[in-house]
Parts: structure tokens; C-alpha cells; sequence
């Protein structure tokens, strides 16, 4: 199993940037999708996760700005981000809870960059 991820790159502060990442490879379904986030000097945070039927999960601090979906169809998990903020400056890795046949594991993209200048 394979998790791509892409659509990171420069904005300007109160820009908007989109993520997506797709999952590949032989599985099942896949339960929760999320994205996470980790910045120059700090531990990967938790932004915000999907479950399979739908339910979301934000941090605070990207509450209202962000927006995270997905389609089952395409096995994608996607991240809209609005409004963006310096503080977003990070590297952004998707994740995705694969069930296999025999069992469930967890996968991570390879992790985008996004630099929010002010």
C-alpha cells in the first residue's frame, strides 16, 4: 500500500492552498484518513481527520480554515486550506487506516511541504 500525496508549494499569507493523497496498492477499505502537519523544530501535530462514513475531526487552531474530504471511490483524502496563516508553514503527511484482509495498518504519504509567507 501506497499513499501519494501532493499540492504543496508557496502562498502567501490569506491564501489558500489544496492537498490531496490518494491511496494505491491491494487492500480492502481503508477506515480513518487524515492529515497531519510538522513544523521546523516541533512534533507532527494531528490537523484533522475523516472517517469512512464521513465524520470529522479538526485541531483548533484550523478550525474554520481547513477543510478535509474524501472519496471512497478514489481512495483520496483531500485538505483545503484557507486563510492561510505563517504558523501553517510545515510539512504535511496524510495517513490512512488500510483494511487487508487479515488485518488493519496504518500508512503514511511521503509528506508535502507547504510555506505560508507573511
Amino acid at each position: 500500500v501506497q499513499l501519494q500525496a501532493c499540492g504543496g508549494g508557496l502562498v502567501q499569507a490569506g491564501g489558500s492552498l489544496s492537498l490531496s493523497c490518494a491511496a494505491s496498492g491491494s487492500f480492502r477499505s481503508i477506515n480513518t484518513m487524515g492529515w497531519y502537519r510538522q513544523a521546523p523544530g516541533k512534533e507532527r501535530e494531528l490537523v484533522a481527520l475523516i472517517t469512512s462514513g464521513g465524520n470529522t475531526n479538526y485541531v483548533d487552531s484550523v478550525k474554520g480554515r481547513f477543510t478535509i474530504a474524501r472519496d471512497n471511490a478514489k481512495n483520496t483524502v483531500y485538505l483545503q486550506m484557507n486563510t492561510l496563516k505563517s504558523e501553517d508553514t510545515a510539512v504535511y503527511y496524510c495517513n490512512a487506516d488500510v483494511i487487508s484482509r487479515f488485518r488493519s495498518s496504518t500508512y503514511w504519504g511521503q509528506g508535502t511541504l507547504v510555506t505560508v509567507s507573511s
